[in-house]
């Protein structure tokens, strides 16, 4: 079991800065390779750049919460949360957006 995930390439999880705007401030973000290729495949998904797409979720977070607490392990979960849509199973991120 341990193979297939001590298997993956180092690539994959290798992390990358992206700078882009949230609010009008620039800022820059820091994620592994794999989150940035999935925000990347949802944001297409939604007719949007990633940028847009995070700027536009950063947006909306502060709408319904007042405040974005560690956006960058808000990204990780929406990742999760949509692979977890993707295959149709309920998990303890699906509870959450009820």
């Amino acid at each position: 079991m341990c193979q297939i995930f001590a298997g993956q390439e180092p690539d994959s999880y290798a992390t990358e800065h992206r700078s882009l705007r949230l609010n009008g401030q620039c800022t820059s973000v820091r994620l592994e390779v794999a989150f940035w290729q999935l925000l990347d495949t949802i944001a297409a998904e939604e007719g949007l750049s990633t940028p847009h797409f995070i700027s536009r979720l950063h947006g909306e977070v502060l709408l319904l919460h007042g405040e974005v607490r560690n956006f960058t392990s808000l990204l990780r979960c929406a990742c999760l949360k949509y692979l977890s849509q993707q295959a149709g199973r309920n998990s303890p991120f699906s509870a959450a957006a009820a």
